[in-house]
């Protein structure tokens, strides 16, 4: 079976993330301490015991979720030695995450740039009134129309029938009840500090491209999927490219994961908090395997799981 690893994205943060793999695992509590040094303050404690405000700022929930999605792959092949995998790709802020487990970037390199990314992001959001909202059982087509009469963006296209919107607060609820209006099942404000994926964003952009210069950034040693385009990362310098774009540009997260199915992929596993991509790839393909690791529950299933079909 062809394996790829799919990475958390913001918004799987959780109190308490990470807490009982540091406790049960050295390897685990040595990249927590790592990590701290790394950035020069406790995020391991605000990962493990909050409080859920901090851990909520932008600028704490994507390194936070960036370290426990690597601690959870470090563990998962430190389990199965023999274990490898062929893709990866990741949500938004994981899709740094999947680059540095395909060696184009280093752990470290890769903490410290989702560090800045958050900051500058969360400074954005700062200076714009921005929103979101879910829309349920609309296609894309009619979504993308919605968006346009109401000059909100699509921010991400998740799996059939699950799509993000996100742009100027004032502009959010009009683009709900069109939404309905068009056939929606649901559309839902979403509480959120502002509008990612959206223009809204674009202050971020060139501090971003300004940080990614100091990273040295290599050809990845498996295909790595980007966000802005459903396919597989070329040269280094077009990696540093695409990560900035991204951060305005809509998350093609269903045609990422229907490129790898296409490719033969038909084992997936998520690495970090929460499940989210795993239902997501349910609702895209239900006869592809799916496992996850966020704790020792879900590691010990994944291991297993693993040992059986090998």
């Amino acid at each position: 079976m062809k394996t790829a690893l799919l990475f958390a994205g913001q918004g799987a943060q959780t109190v308490g993330m990470g807490r009982d793999l540091a406790e049960a695992y050295p390897t685990a509590r040595g990249l927590f301490d790592q990590a701290n040094a790394i950035l020069g303050y406790d995020l391991a404690s605000i990962c493990f015991s909050g409080p859920e405000s901090e851990l909520t700022r932008t600028e704490n929930a994507q390194p936070g979720i960036y370290l426990v999605s690597w601690v959870a792959m470090a563990l998962l092949r430190e389990r199965v030695p023999d274990f490898s995998f062929a893709a990866t790709a990741g949500l938004s802020l994981g899709e740094f995450t999947a680059l540095a487990a395909a060696g184009a970037m280093s752990f470290e390199d890769g903490l410290r740039v989702v560090r800045a990314r958050g900051r500058f992001m969360h400074e954005a959001c700062e200076a714009t009134r921005g929103g979101m909202a879910a829309i349920i059982g609309l296609d894309e087509g009619p979504t993308r129309e919605v968006c346009e009469a109401t000059g909100v963006a699509l921010a991400n296209l998740n799996c059939p029938g699950q799509i993000v919107i996100s742009g100027a607060a004032d502009r959010i609820p009009a683009a709900v009840e069109a939404a309905k209006a068009r056939g929606a099942k649901k559309a839902l404000p979403l509480t959120v500090a502002g509008a990612y994926h959206s223009p809204l964003m674009a202050s971020a952009q060139p501090r971003l491209g300004t940080e990614l210069e100091q990273v040295k950034l290599h050809s990845p040693q498996v295909p790595v999927i980007a966000n802005v385009s459903g396919l597989p990362h070329g040269a280094p310098n077009q990696i540093a490219k695409l990560l900035v774009e991204q951060v305005t540009s809509s998350v093609r997260w269903e045609a990422s994961i229907r490129y790898l199915l296409g490719e033969g992929f038909t084992r997936f596993i998520e690495l970090g908090p929460g499940t989210a991509l795993s239902g997501f790839l349910r609702r895209i393909d239900k006869s592809a395997v799916g496992w996850n690791v966020a704790d020792v529950a879900s590691l010990e299933a994944t291991v297993n799981g693993l040992k059986l079909a090998a």
